[in-house]
């Protein structure tokens, strides 16, 4: 029974994810974000390859013609470096912002904006041999390998079968002008690129929905778990019931006391009852001293009719004061006029009473 509660078959709470993302442990596939890389770089490389050439081969025309005048002048060394690393940088410049721009692009599609310093923290664990041996042979590792495995070897045979369909080509390339051998070899790699491309980004796609899957098992929670959670979140329900039952303790402690010794209680009629003391000449208004709502208000009325306590209906001020004023605060100005005509009711029957009496 016991290990049967501690099957995982429940989904994640919104709680878990979020401690879950907090620890940076997030459904992300690192191989997708290498694909679009890796066909980022391919479409670049097919927009600019002619450019590309052109630029190189009029700055290498340059460059060898200054050479004649290293010797000559002290000063033109310097000023050939500067160019050539200025032109080194504004030439490979979009080869390193494109990967870049598009690695961060595929982070945030797949994990949103996440910063966590979770992983920097130091854990003894990863120097134990035998936690160690274990990811080496975990079924997780086994999977990275397979997955490994079956990707050299779909871009292999991708590779093998364009240099066999174009081998006639390259074959011939040598007997072709420098430009020709260029075009041709860097026809030939693109193309090979670009099916290896958009095989690597099939196979990343399936990998980010297994990573997916992996994650959404990796949080799912156990019925204890759920329960433990709800606990730490809303309180244990047993606790809030004892909490509830003191407050009503005390709630009905305080109507015992403080109801015998109150000027009068005004009623709703039935659902409400509010509690209010004055003695003239000692407060500055009348205080609440008890109120209440269903049993409770039952209990004011029935203690208030055991010690002669005058009931009065007035359901405006019972709700109002029940609403807006706490116990033990005299009432507001705005309602001082309507509590005094209840005060001068109440003392009037009382006045009548004794002269009766």
């Amino acid at each position: 029974m016991a290990g049967g509660t501690q099957e995982r078959t429940e989904q994640a709470t919104p709680r878990r994810i979020q401690e879950a993302r907090r620890k940076g442990q997030v459904a992300r596939s690192t191989d997708l974000t290498g694909a679009l890389c890796l066909a980022a770089m391919v479409a670049l490389l097919y927009a600019v390859k002619d450019e590309f050439f052109l630029d190189l081969q009029r700055y290498l025309g340059w460059y060898f013609s200054q050479v004649a005048g290293f010797i000559a002048s002290e000063e033109v060394p310097g000023a050939v470096l500067y160019d050539t690393v200025l032109f080194s940088a504004k030439l490979m410049a979009p080869f390193i912002a494109v990967p870049v721009v598009t690695a961060v692009v595929s982070n945030l599609v797949q994990v949103g904006f996440l910063f966590s310093t979770e992983a920097l923290n130091p854990k003894l664990s990863v120097l134990n041999p035998a936690t160690g041996l274990q990811r080496i042979f975990s079924s997780r590792s086994l999977v990275e390998l397979v997955k490994s495995v079956f990707k050299f070897t779909v871009i292999g045979i991708i590779t093998y079968y364009l240099i066999k369909a174009n081998l006639a080509d390259l074959l011939l390339v040598f007997n072709r002008p420098p430009g020709g051998i260029y075009r041709e070899v860097a026809g030939f790699i693109l193309k090979v690129a670009g099916w290896a491309a958009v095989a690597y980004l099939i196979l990343s796609l399936l990998d980010y929905i297994y990573q997916r899957y992996e994650y959404k098992k990796s949080l799912m929670m156990s019925r204890q778990e759920l329960k433990e959670e709800f606990r730490q979140t809303e309180g244990d329900p047993l606790i809030k019931s004892r909490q509830r039952e003191m407050r009503r303790a005390i709630s009905l402690n305080r109507i015992i006391s403080e109801v015998p010794k109150a000027t009068v209680v005004v009623t709703n009629p039935t659902s409400l009852a509010v509690a209010l003391r004055y003695e003239q000449g000692q407060m500055p208004a009348p205080k609440v001293v008890a109120k209440g709502a269903g049993r409770i208000a039952g209990r004011i009325k029935e203690i208030a009719r055991e010690h002669d306590v005058p009931i009065v209906e007035n359901k405006e001020i019972a709700r109002f004061i029940y609403y807006n004023v706490e116990l033990d605060q005299v009432i507001p100005f705005e309602i001082y006029q309507a509590v005094a005509e209840i005060l001068a009711l109440v003392y009037r029957l009382k006045a009548r009473k004794n002269y009766r009496g």
